[in-house]
């Protein structure tokens, strides 16, 4: 008993011993950090291209040519020839008043002036006898003064009634209402059987020329002065591109219209600035076949500020904010990131937008992953390309492939959209973000 309680003892004293031994070893051992690797980021070259300027405005549309169809002479309105709305040829009847009266009219200014013309001829073969008679001593020259006289005076009837006539012949052509060109008729404001021109011109309805039509804007002084000293690099004026103005292009596109879809030309520009409003008016000409475009709408309005100039391009999407304005994330040749403070351009139709100030045209940017990178640390790299303007064609060149997003990964066949949304970056006060 006594020696098997020794063994016991002893067996359970090692094992003490062993675990303590065991944890002191592991007690010894220290514990290392393993960083995590760097985040993944898609980086491409900033794009570089041809870009043209556009002054970005807002107008209206504007017929070309409106006018009142009104009833300059008296009478009941007997038909109207036209659907309220429909389009108009020039010189069709749209209205009708009574013309009774003015037919008779006519048919007594006529009566009037053929007896006129007789008396007149009467008069002429008299005076005619009596210049004879005098040159043979048998007619006194009171009595050929009188045959003058009669002459002389059926010559003015005959000018009376034929000035009557004609005034007749107007009146007549008053009671048929006519489109004076071609254009879209508004709903007849008089009925059937209205009588009108009672009191003065009667207002029938209101024609409006659809094609080609107006779109009316205007420049701040800030913008005109800004315009003039773009134009004296180039040795022009304003006064002198006033006789330039069918050469410039203009563009247009209706609130729900995507981008600028309607082109035509600028056709007029006003000699002076509006002292009271500080602005100055520009009026655009635009074809309008299909009647996409009707008065009175609100436009957008882009005009081109010169000939397309070298431009660095990013994705709008890979634009970020903060206190001191817009930039972008940068990666050096370590892949170091940082951050470059950016002055915006205009922002193109594919998504791009121009960077006026901040970048270099053999900067690296950041274009997905944004929202991994920081600052001062550095990112594992992988290439991608910024797509530009022209939508890439097919091997055999025949049709356009369909535009890409604006941002594409070298060897990947779509990229990821970052944290930051194109809405989110700043704009500048001259181009205002779309």
């Amino acid at each position: 008993m006594v020696g098997g309680i020794g063994v016991s003892g002893g067996l359970q004293r090692g094992s003490v011993a062993l675990c303590a031994a065991l944890l002191l070893a592991a007690c010894e051992e220290k514990n290392t950090y393993v960083p995590p690797p760097p985040p993944k980021v898609t980086v491409a070259p900033v794009l570089e291209q041809p870009v043209t300027r556009f002054l970005e405005l807002t107008g209206n549309t504007a017929a070309i040519n409106s006018v009142d169809l009104n009833a300059r002479v008296q009478g009941f309105l007997t038909s109207i020839n036209y659907k309220d709305g429909a389009l108009a040829r020039k010189g069709s009847v749209l209205f009708v008043i009574e013309q009774d009266q003015y037919k008779a009219q006519l048919d007594q200014a006529k009566a009037t002036l053929a007896a006129n013309q007789a008396a007149q001829v009467q008069a002429e073969a008299e005076y005619n006898r009596q210049a004879q008679l005098a040159k043979q001593d048998f007619a006194s020259q009171a009595t050929l003064d009188q045959a003058r006289a009669k002459r002389d005076s059926a010559v003015a009837d005959v000018a009376n009634a034929q000035a009557s006539l004609l005034l007749a012949q107007i009146n007549l052509g008053y009671t048929e209402v006519a489109a004076p060109f071609d254009g879209a008729v508004t709903a007849h404001l008089q009925d059937v059987g209205a009588l009108v021109g009672y009191s003065g011109p009667t207002k029938l309805a209101t024609i409006v020329q659809l094609n080609p039509i107006w779109v009316w804007f205007t420049l701040s002084e800030q913008q005109v002065l800004r315009i003039k000293e773009h134009l004296a690099k180039d040795g022009r004026s304003l006064v002198s591109i006033t006789r330039e103005v069918p050469d410039i292009p203009i563009e247009i596109g209706l609130q729900t219209e995507t981008g600028y879809p309607h082109t035509g030309r600028i056709d007029y520009i006003a000699p002076q600035v509006d002292p009271s409003l500080g602005t100055l008016t520009v009026r655009g000409l635009f074809q309008n076949d299909d009647f996409a475009l009707l008065p009175g709408l609100f436009a957008r309005v882009r005009v081109p500020l010169g000939k397309a100039a070298t431009t660095l391009l990013v994705p709008d999407a890979a634009i970020s904010a903060n206190q001191l304005g817009p930039y972008v994330l940068t990666v050096s040749a370590d892949n170091v990131v940082s951050q470059a403070q950016i002055t915006l351009g205009q922002l193109q139709a594919d998504g791009l937008r121009a960077v006026e100030g901040g970048l270099k045209s053999s900067d690296r940017i950041i274009i997905n992953g944004i929202q991994r990178a920081v600052p001062g640390s550095k990112v594992d790299v992988e290439a991608g390309k910024i797509v530009g303007i022209a939508a890439p064609k097919t091997d055999d060149g025949s049709k356009p492939l369909p535009k890409p997003a604006g941002v594409a990964p070298a060897d990947a066949p779509a990229v990821a959209a970052p944290s930051v949304a194109p809405s989110q970056a700043p704009t500048s006060p001259s181009t205002p973000k779309n």
